[in-house]
C-alpha cells in the first residue's frame, strides 16, 4: 500500500504540518478519489531542524511547504 507520514511532533506541527495535512487530504480526494494511500501520523522523524517532515515510502521529504505538496503527492501515487 502506498503511505504518507506526516510528522505530527510539536516542532513540525507548528512548522505547518497541521496544513499540510489538511491540504494532503484534499488533494488526493479531489484529484484521486479513487486511489487507495495510506495518510498517517507520527510524532517524530528525528529532524526537527528540518521540519516539516513527510515521508513516502522510504524517503523523507524536509522543509516541506504546500508550494512542495503537489509533486511529493504525485510522487507517493506514482510509487509501488
Amino acid at each position: 500500500m502506498k503511505t504518507i507520514t506526516i510528522c505530527m511532533g510539536s516542532s513540525c506541527f507548528t512548522k505547518g504540518n497541521g496544513d499540510n495535512a489538511e491540504f494532503i487530504q484534499n488533494y488526493l480526494a479531489m484529484h484521486y478519489p479513487g486511489e487507495t494511500i495510506e495518510i498517517r501520523g507520527c510524532l517524530c522523524e528525528g529532524e526537527c531542524k528540518k521540519g516539516p517532515n513527510i515521508r513516502v515510502g522510504d524517503k523523507l521529504y524536509t522543509e516541506v511547504s504546500l508550494e512542495m505538496l503537489p509533486d511529493i503527492i504525485e510522487e507517493a501515487v506514482r510509487s509501488e
